[in-house]
């Protein structure tokens, strides 16, 4: 019986070679197949969501859909994968499947809001998309289209914009709408941005991390947000990690924000914004913005200082010459130029006193020109050369360069001159403008940025604590003990003043002199005011001689030329509270804190005063 079952379940030789060999092809085809491959067989994708944010009412206003391969992969992460897709001819399968995967996780999770769906743009206008599968695949799962944003992934150069916009014009009468991802990051965005017209537009996370510190990328953020308005396109502001870059994205007007300071990527989302980020959504705090340094000298060169005169040939005569300068009285040189190559410069006063002598004229009238160029040779300047440099090249240089002018060269060729008054005078208007926006002692924020602050915190309908800040008897203190000691102690103040503030509310300006401003939006403002006066009395004390600080002050030459006894230098802060709608200009405010300084300053010592109009719940 043994022998007999044994024999049944015994095949015939050529039989079981052929099954074997199927069987080692089967197994073979399996061991082709590539890890992306069974991945795509196997459907081993996996979908996360990332909350969108509306900044203004502190909602969600979709997710974006992210995928992940494999965790155990290689290809687990979304760069690997579809980096492996392209290389494999497979871009537009694995595409199509994470698509599925995200829309299959958001229908049966049952998220509120958009769904931010990344679309390549080879695939949107693919036929097998553009003839309505993904479409129909919604139907299935109870998707309207209307809930679904097209978030165009730029990861390769488009150049078909007329049938990428047939195509997004297709899906917008089905009602999609579309979105740009990494503005500012990929090849053609802008060309993208003004082609495609989308209704939600995602700067790349390059411009946000940092920009509460990075007064470029601050710019960069304002100008996308001024173009959008313009156009009627929502900002998604991607990649912020910090509450500073949160606080200054809602500052500027961007309208959404996405990143790990919201929340991270979820498989399984959060439907409300966390306690943290809704308290500074909800806040009417405005944040301190990074500032622009104003460094001119560094930006502006000699083209700036160029002032073009026809030049004449060294053979031009002498009569010609005398004729230009009498006919223009503004005309103080006249450049002498050869095959366009400089070769010297013409003072007027010089010329005129030597020409003007008896007989000279009728001697030298018909004579070359080139009598009267200096032996030496003239300062050539390249239209490049930075002013701070020039300006210090022509201080050590011989003085006549600085009286008689310069020439400015391009390519050693000449095309134009200038003088060292011309000079002078940008170095001074630059001086100016500098002191405007930054003061050069202390190196704080100056006049203007102090007053677009204010007008920031009125617009913004937030209460603030407006500070005046003055030394008291600074005068005969710069006069006992030097200008030198003087700057000294206006740094240190500078100094005590900026670490007393909070730098994530409070927002310290220099507007000349020994008067510094503070605007504080901090709750415990009172008390790091009184901390700014103890440190400045003990710091302070060390920049006095030891008999001063005994006897209480010194005696000095007063203004009417008698001697007078003076007080050690004080600190005083006269402080008023800013009420919503209280003042509606920067002036206003500059009024009631000066108000607020002087009764601050009535007080001997170092002192605070606090104007109470409008102080109630502040301090």
């Amino acid at each position: 019986m043994l022998a007999i079952q044994t024999a049944e379940r015994k095949r015939p030789s050529h039989l079981s070679l052929h099954v074997e060999f199927l069987d080692d092809l089967i197994m073979a085809q399996e061991q082709a197949k590539t890890p992306l491959q069974e991945i795509i067989a196997q459907r081993k994708l996996s979908a996360l969501f990332q909350p969108i944010i509306d900044l203004k009412s502190g909602d969600f206003l979709g997710f974006e859909g992210l995928i992940r391969g494999p965790a155990d992969s290689p290809l687990h992460s979304p760069i690997n994968l579809f980096g492996a897709a392209l290389q494999q001819n497979l871009s537009l399968e694995v595409e199509m499947l994470a698509r599925q995967t995200v829309l299959e996780a958001f229908s049966r999770q049952k998220l509120p809001g958009s769904l931010f769906l990344n679309i390549s743009p080879d695939t949107l206008t693919h036929p097998s998309f553009k003839n309505g599968q993904t479409l129909e695949f919604m139907r299935t799962l109870n998707i309207d289209p209307a809930r679904v944003v097209m978030e165009i992934t730029e990861n390769q150069p488009t150049f078909d914009f007329t049938e990428m916009r047939n195509a997004l014009l297709h899906y917008r009468n089905m009602g999609f709408k579309t979105a740009i991802d990494d503005l500012g990051e990929g090849f053609s965005s802008l060309r993208l941005w003004s082609e495609l017209r989308p209704e939600y537009i995602k700067i790349d996370m390059h411009f946000v991390q940092g920009v509460d510190h990075d007064p470029i990328k601050l710019q960069f953020l304002k100008s996308i947000q001024q173009i959008a308005e313009s156009c009627g396109t929502r900002v998604i502001a991607e990649g912020i990690e910090t509450e500073g870059e949160l606080r200054v994205v809602k500052d500027i007007g961007i309208a959404l924000g996405q990143g790990y300071f919201i929340a991270r990527p979820s498989p399984t989302p959060p439907l409300l914004a966390s306690s943290e980020t809704s308290r500074i959504i909800s806040s009417n705090n405005i944040a301190i913005f990074p500032m622009m340094e104003v460094s001119y000298r560094s930006q502006m060169t000699a083209q700036k200082l160029l002032s073009y005169i026809e030049p004449v040939h060294p053979d031009t005569s002498n009569e010609q010459v005398f004729e230009r300068f009498s006919s223009n009285a503004a005309l103080h040189m006249i450049p002498v130029v050869k095959n366009g190559l400089p070769v010297g410069l013409i003072n007027r006063y010089q010329f005129i006193d030597s020409y003007s002598k008896p007989f000279q004229r009728e001697l030298l009238g018909k004579k070359a020109c080139n009598k009267f160029i200096p032996a030496t040779a003239p300062l050539l300047v390249e239209k490049s050369m930075p002013i701070e440099e020039l300006s210090y090249f022509l201080a050590e240089a011989d003085n006549r360069y600085f009286a008689d002018g310069f020439i400015i060269t391009e390519n050693n060729r000449y095309i134009g001159v200038a003088s060292g008054q011309d000079l002078l005078r940008e170095l001074t208007r630059m001086q100016i403008e500098s002191a405007r926006y930054a003061n050069p002692l202390s190196l704080l924020p100056g006049n203007v940025p102090i007053n677009e602050h204010i007008e920031r915190l009125l617009l913004a309908n937030t209460s603030f604590v407006a500070c005046y800040c003055d030394l008291d008897h600074f005068k005969p203190f710069n006069d006992t003990y030097s200008y030198r000691k003087g700057d000294e102690m206006i740094q240190l103040t500078g100094r005590l003043l900026n670490w007393a503030c909070d730098h994530k509310q409070d927002f310290i300006g220099h507007i000349g002199g020994d008067d510094f401003i503070l605007l504080m939006q901090s709750r415990d403002w009172k008390a790091r005011c009184e901390q700014a006066l103890r440190s400045f009395e003990q710091a302070a004390s060390l920049l006095f001689k030891e008999e001063h600080l005994i006897a209480g002050g010194y005696t000095s030459e007063g203004r009417d030329g008698q001697m007078h006894f003076h007080p050690l230098t004080s600190l005083s802060i006269g402080a008023i509270s800013i009420a919503p709608g209280q003042f509606i200009s920067h002036h206003e405010v500059s009024a009631a804190m000066s108000s607020a300084k002087k009764m601050a300053k009535k007080i001997s010592g170092n002192s605070l005063f606090i104007e109470q109009r409008g102080i109630e719940g502040k301090i």
